[in-house]
């Protein structure tokens, strides 16, 4: 009679049992990660069209002018689908009431709080100066919900296809609108709002979300810079200047060893310095810690160094596989984060 090889029961059950340990440790994992993936692809996508909105209203004219945000909002319409426009003080009819603010511990600490989205009443409530107008709410049409406070003190240039428009905003938006986790920096993102929280944790000094800073005149620029610790002033639109004066002076900027430090985790090396070599970079980090690179990828930082030089500042470059200090225009809008409480 002819020998069969088979498993014995007490085999199956055995390597069934090993198939659901490694299936529960890999599954969760699994899930995150195409998580974090949709909701960076969502944001992509939502932030590539409102700037091509903004940009034809620049091009028609009807991008500044607004005396109010929702006049504003109204006219944005026109241009990106919204479904439902909501006033300060009823915000909670179009934004989630409550978001989770998580804090980035770079040493990988967990750490919470919750942010009462209704008291968002200005754009000081999200960051950045008072520009005498209220917040909105906002509803779009692919289910992105939003806060919103526009500047009335928007500039724009019908003949430049430069002008994105995103200077003229402050915005929170949840990119998948009433669903969990409501979480800042998962599906919760902003345009030049950073609500001046702890964000990012390195050991026990606190920094605020990273930001684009609005860009000062030399005349703005030296009405303030005494007592911001500015150096000098020159005649071009300064955003380094208007990122000082948005932490509220030097002091309350990143500096270089710090920013250095955010390069070591976002590559997870150690003692970044100058040239990195080829490293891996790790974007799901990069995302979380809130920065936005550019179209080829780079991530232009702002430090709390100052050359001195019109069109020099130190800073550090985070491109595609290596970290660099270097110099860069103290004229471009660059990512900044402020030292916060």
């Amino acid at each position: 009679m002819k020998k069969i090889n088979a498993f014995t029961l007490a085999e199956m059950l055995i390597t069934l049992a090993i198939t659901g340990i490694l299936a529960a440790l890999t599954i969760p994992s699994v899930i995150q990660n195409f998580q974090e993936r949709s909701w960076q692809t969502s944001s992509n996508v939502f932030e590539r069209k409102l700037t091509e909105a903004l940009k034809i209203m620049n091009s028609e004219a009807v991008l500044a002018g607004h005396r109010t945000t929702e006049e504003f909002v109204n006219e944005l319409s026109k241009h990106i689908k919204i479904t439902k426009i909501c006033n300060s003080d009823e915000i909670a009819s179009c934004f989630e009431e409550k978001i989770v603010w998580e804090i980035v511990n770079l040493e990988d600490k967990s750490e919470t709080e919750t942010v009462d989205m209704t008291a968002l009443k200005t754009a000081a409530d999200l960051g950045m100066n008072d520009w005498g107008t209220e917040t909105a709410g906002v509803q779009f049409a692919n289910g992105v919900t939003g806060v919103i406070a526009y500047n009335p003190d928007c500039r724009q240039d019908p003949y430049s296809n430069q002008i994105t428009g995103t200077n003229c905003i402050s915005l929170v938006y949840d990119t998948s609108g009433y669903k969990s986790p409501d979480t800042f920096t998962k599906d919760v993102r902003g345009i030049n709002s950073f609500l001046n929280k702890c964000l990012i944790k390195d050991g026990s000094t606190c920094f605020s979300a990273p930001f684009y800073p609005e860009g000062l005149t030399e005349t703005e620029c030296n009405q303030i810079k005494d007592s911001l610790g500015i150096y000098k002033c020159y005649n071009i639109t300064d955003y380094w200047a208007g990122a000082v004066k948005t932490c509220g002076g030097i002091n309350k900027m990143a500096n270089l060893n710090q920013i250095s430090r955010f390069a070591n985790y976002i590559y997870n090396s150690e003692g970044i310095t100058g040239s990195a070599g080829n490293l891996t970079r790790y974007d799901d980090r990069l995302s979380k810690l809130g920065f936005v690179t550019k179209g080829n990828g780079t991530l232009y930082f702002m430090s709390n160094a100052e050359s001195g030089m019109e069109n020099l500042l130190t800073g550090v470059v985070f491109d595609s596989d290596r970290t660099l200090q270097c110099y860069f225009n103290r004229s471009a809008q660059n990512t900044a984060v402020c030292i916060v409480e």
